[in-house]
C-alpha cells in the first residue's frame, strides 16, 4: 500500500527506516524520561531548602506564557473571584 501513510515495501529500506524511526522515538523517550527525573529532583531539592513546590509549578507555569496571555487570565480570575464576593 503505497498511500502515502506507509512504505511502499515492508522490506529494504522501508524497513531500515521504520526500524530507524522506532529507535529514535525509544531513544528520545528514555531521554524524555532522564529528564523528568533530573526535574522531579530540583523539585524535590527546593522542597527541602524550604520552597513550596506547587507554587514553584505555578511559577513556572506561568513564566511559559507571554504578557498578555498572563494579563488576560489574571483578569479573568480577578473578575471571578470579585464574583464570588472573595476580593
Amino acid at each position: 500500500m503505497a498511500d502515502g501513510n506507509t512504505p511502499a515495501s515492508s522490506n529494504g529500506i522501508a524497513r531500515d527506516q521504520l526500524r530507524s524511526i522506532v529507535e529514535r522515538i525509544e531513544r528520545l523517550e528514555e531521554e524524555k524520561a532522564a529528564l523528568a527525573n533530573d526535574i522531579k529532583e530540583v523539585y524535590a531539592e527546593a522542597k527541602g531548602n524550604g520552597f513550596d513546590t506547587k507554587t514553584l509549578r505555578q511559577v513556572v507555569r506561568i513564566r511559559k506564557q507571554d504578557k498578555a496571555e498572563r494579563q488576560e487570565q489574571e483578569a479573568i480570575l480577578d473578575l471571578y473571584l470579585s464574583a464570588l464576593g472573595m476580593v
